[in-house]
């Protein structure tokens, strides 16, 4: 095992400008190579469609205020929303017109992207409050299926190899294109591949419009690699590499250069790659008395200047190393036994110790074989990382380049890198409180989890249900059943329709499941079987409207969240903004999001506010099923499981109620 040289540094950071050339020529290799170094071959060019995307639309200003109001309505009492609605009345009459002009202003001149894309980089890389907890999510991926496979050192090779199959097909542009087929069995055909190809990519995405067929922004995709958040004081910055040929792994909290691209930018040989990833396994080293990586856990000022001082004190080319990296694997010592609470801790927090919460993603992998990621929110979503985990799931079942029976290939290991740091006994104070905070930290959070059989896809589908509002129905009936209260709530939705389109908020606390949760948890309700059954589907209905139109642009959370900028921008006194009411609409409560995939075992995240609930949630065929995280102090989350189960179950018997 080599420690660090100037000569190695120079080697892994040199830049490679004949890398794309030889990217080109790969493709033309023989037909064994290529199935090796690439994932996919689209016809489609990944980025075909991306010129042609339509662009994410700004509201009317009239609907954003009437959808504002709407969300309001459930949450307030009448004097407060009578006093709610009359300033949003004279906002929407007056400055808030001149605010639109402003917004309206800023669209055309920056028709390259979206109107919230640069305001939504700048609300994430503002905030200081630390990563771990308050914004990165995590996802789980299942098992394979074959227990050998599940060891850790070929579980983890096998990943790394399909992430570098990935990682190739997306720079050479052949990776399919992200597209939402709204009837799959006549578009996702080859006749559509077909077509769609030979088009002008200024006119692409219309072509596949004919399809029923509805490309997604993959303008993220590029920041899933070589990629990572920088903090500064006041702002953080989001950088990439241009070229790479390494990952980074930590171990016993020791960080290891891996080289995994050869000088030709090929893939190294699967064995290879397994020897070098066994040597950081067996090298003969104690856990780290100082991991650098609970400083990532540090709020970002703070954090900031400690990482100042550590470049500062000699380590500037080798925490380059780990920001350059290609991405971030971490081999734990910790075993989760398939426990649902002990892995969303551990893929959620751990200790620290073999964590870099700043990498745009890390790929976990616990001593056990459970394998996820736990990623950086700003440069991206959901969707492309939960893209990225679906296809190296798919590769690492069918294409596995190892397994138990490989043989290891005895190489010296001057490839192979641990980095020593040199650290000051200030620095080493600072890890030292970090590591205590942080524990304190971890300890304050409870996580909670529900599995219930029974209500599934399948279910809601025969009574003509949305799922997803189902979920969200049982998610607001438990809250009141605990608390007596209807609280601000968010769910996600992807804006990924258009071009840098983000997010925008579903509000699930509507005036139809406050009438529900009432109808169900109140011993006097008088409402009968059938009666609830047509409340359910209005609350289906409902919800159904509200996530078309948050998928279309057309929620109210973001453009007020534009308008409010620019108010400030032109210091522009706005009473809807100072209003209280706009503050506790903000202050989520629950906060929910799904991402279902047969890949996922599971996804969580933290609560966004002290008292909050962070709820991910899967819907599955014949079930359903949630994790919820809360802080002890501030919040009940076992209460809420417990109020949870008995809201699905009265929910349950609502749809198998017979007409």
């Amino acid at each position: 095992m080599s420690l660090l040289s100037r000569k190695n540094v120079h080697l892994i950071l040199k830049n490679k400008t004949a890398r794309q050339k030889i990217c080109a020529l790969q493709l033309s290799e023989k037909s064994s190579d290529k199935d090796y170094q690439y994932l996919q071959f689209s016809k489609i060019p990944t980025l075909h469609f991306q010129k042609s995307l339509p662009r994410l639309p700004i509201p009317k200003l009239s609907a954003t205020c009437d959808r504002y109001l709407a969300a309001q309505r459930p949450l307030l009492i009448d004097e407060s929303f009578r006093k709610t609605e009359f300033n949003v009345k004279r906002f929407c009459a007056s400055t808030g017109q001149q605010l639109q002009k402003y917004l309206q202003e800023y669209d055309r001149a920056n028709k390259h992207t979206s109107y919230i894309s640069e305001m939504w980089f700048d609300m994430y890389l503002r905030d200081r409050q630390p990563l771990p907890l308050n914004y990165n999510p995590i996802l789980v991926l299942h098992n394979d299926p074959n227990k050998d496979m599940n060891d850790q050192l070929v579980k983890t090779t096998n990943l790394v190899i399909s992430s570098l199959r990935f990682y190739k097909s997306l720079e050479a542009n052949i990776l399919e294109p992200e597209v939402f087929h709204l009837y799959p069995k006549k578009s996702d055909t080859a006749r559509f591949r077909n077509i769609c190809s030979k088009l002008p990519e200024a006119f692409s995405w219309y072509g596949a419009y004919m399809f029923n067929a509805y490309p997604l922004d993959m303008s993220q995709y590029s920041s899933l690699f070589k990629s990572t958040r920088i903090p500064e004081t006041d702002k953080d910055r989001l950088v990439s590499q241009a070229n790479s040929s390494h990952i980074t792994v930590q171990h016993k909290g020791h960080f290891y250069v891996v080289n995994v691209l050869s000088d030709t930018n090929s893939i190294l040989p699967a064995d290879v790659i397994l020897a070098r990833l066994q040597a950081i396994l067996n090298d003969n080293v104690t856990e780290a008395e100082y991991p650098i990586g609970p400083l990532t856990t540090l709020n970002r000022d703070k954090w900031a200047t400690i990482r100042h001082e550590l470049i500062d004190a000699g380590n500037e080319s080798k925490i380059k190393l780990i920001d350059t990296a290609l991405f971030h694997v971490c081999l734990d010592n910790e075993e989760v036994l398939g426990d649902p609470v002990r892995t969303t801790r551990q893929f959620l927090h751990a200790d620290a110790t073999n964590r870099w919460f700043d990498k745009s993603f890390s790929l976990i992998v616990t001593k056990d074989g459970y394998s996820g990621v736990n990623f950086e929110h700003a440069w991206g979503d959901g969707v492309a990382v939960l893209r990225y985990m679906q296809e190296i799931y798919k590769d690492t079942k069918e294409k596995p380049q190892v397994n138990k029976d490989t043989k290891i290939v005895h190489e010296n290991n001057t490839e192979l890198i641990r980095l020593e740091l040199n650290l000051s006994d200030n620095l080493k104070n600072e890890i030292h409180k970090a590591m205590t905070n942080y524990k304190n930290l971890c300890s304050s959070l409870d996580v909670n989890y529900l599995i219930f059989d029974g209500i599934g896809k399948n279910v809601c589908k025969r009574e003509s249900v949305s799922p997803d509002a189902v979920m969200q129905l049982s998610f607001q009936v438990a809250y009141h059943k605990l608390t007596g209260k209807f609280v601000p709530s968010y769910e996600s939705c992807s804006t990924a329709a258009f071009k840098h389109g983000r997010t925008e908020t579903i509000r699930p606390c509507t005036v139809a499941t406050k009438d529900m949760a009432l109808a169900l948890n109140s011993k006097l309700s008088k409402a009968s079987p059938q009666e609830l059954k047509q409340m359910l589907a209005k609350c289906s209905q409902y919800h159904s409207q509200l996530t078309k139109e948050a998928a279309m642009g057309q929620g109210f959370d973001r453009h007020l969240f534009a308008l409010k900028h620019f108010a400030a921008k032109n210091k522009l006194d706005c009473n809807i903004f100072h209003d209280p009411e706009y503050t506790m609409m903000n202050h989520n409560i629950l906060s929910t999001s799904t991402l279902n995939s047969p890949a996922v075992m599971a996804g969580g995240f933290g609560p966004v506010v002290k008292d909050g609930l962070g709820v991910g949630y899967m819907i599955l065929d014949d079930a359903c099923g949630a994790i919820v995280t809360n802080y002890l102090a501030t919040a009940n989350g076992k209460g809420f499981i417990e109020a949870l189960k008995s809201s699905l179950e009265d929910i349950l018997k609502v749809l198998n109620h017979k007409r």
